[in-house]
């Protein structure tokens, strides 16, 4: 249940963070009084857009009954492009992102016109809410009752240690910064995205779409178990497999050089944009 607690904590903290500002500043600001339920009518539809994204998706996951596996194949590989998109919006816009939500306000205010405030929180909202489904979509598809239970209750966790982080946030760094938490997620987020490529190159070659080549390459279940409870955590957070096949060994190592080639880039396109 570490990938459900792990999701739910950081996708909610980013949604606070976007609806923290915009109410932070809406309390200090005598203008910003009337714009407060555009945006709480904004979290409300970000969240509905996010229930309707997970009633399209087992809809469409029950109409292509003869494709399952197909569809949560591409299902993984999206989530896994998903996080590693998110990591680079984050690392581009996460210094600039009040600055720019509260000019967004300050237009709004100075043309009595909050709309804008209700599509942006919906917005963010559902965009987080969208990941979030997106990322646990397989884990869910293949749960019965007791599974769903424990992770409910993992939801719950990471929904309480989302508020509990974003309030010591809000204390301006005594106890956390948000530029440690985003660097810390930043890398957690990439290990999460590097196992679930991972599942869906397995699934390609449970689908005899992709060669095993040699499997398994290695056997460390002496050290750790992927099987085990704790083996399982680590292998659902990071990939991490006892007994590897080298296709998956090299899809592994490839996903590690994409990033790394994308981080560069993401880096030139800044160094000539000063």
């Amino acid at each position: 249940m570490g990938q459900v607690l792990f999701i739910v904590w950081r996708e909610s903290v980013e949604a606070l963070l976007v609806v923290g500002i915009l109410n932070a500043w809406m309390n200090q600001n005598p203008a910003g009084a009337a714009g407060k339920r555009y945006l709480w009518a904004g979290v409300a539809l970000g969240l509905l857009a996010a229930v309707g994204l997970a009633v399209a998706l087992f809809a469409a996951s029950s109409l292509m009954a003869g494709a399952q596996d197909i569809f949560q194949t591409v299902m993984v590989f999206t989530a896994a492009a998903l996080i590693v998109h998110m990591v680079l919006w984050m690392r581009e816009h996460g210094r600039t992102l009040k600055k720019e939500l509260e000019a967004g306000l300050r237009e709004n205010a100075s043309n009595a016109n909050w709309w804008g405030v209700t599509l942006l929180a919906a917005i963010a909202i559902a965009r987080e809410g969208s990941e979030t489904v997106v990322f646990l979509y397989g884990m869910l598809v293949e749960a019965d009752g007791s599974t769903l239970t424990s992770m409910s209750f993992a939801a719950i966790i990471g929904l309480g240690l989302a508020f509990l982080t974003f309030y010591l946030l809000q204390l301006g760094g005594k106890y956390l910064s948000w530029r440690l938490f985003f660097r810390i997620t930043e890398i957690m987020l990439l290990l999460l995205g590097a196992s679930l490529f991972l599942s869906g190159v397995e699934k390609l070659i449970s689908m005899d779409i992709l060669p095993a080549l040699v499997d398994p390459l290695w056997d460390s279940s002496a050290l750790l178990d992927d099987m085990s409870p704790a083996g399982g955590v680590v292998a659902s957070l990071t990939g991490y497999r006892a007994h590897p096949a080298l296709m998956s060994l090299i899809a592994y190592a490839l996903f590690w050089a994409t990033i790394c080639a994308l981080f560069q880039w993401r880096n030139r396109k800044q160094t000539l944009a000063v």
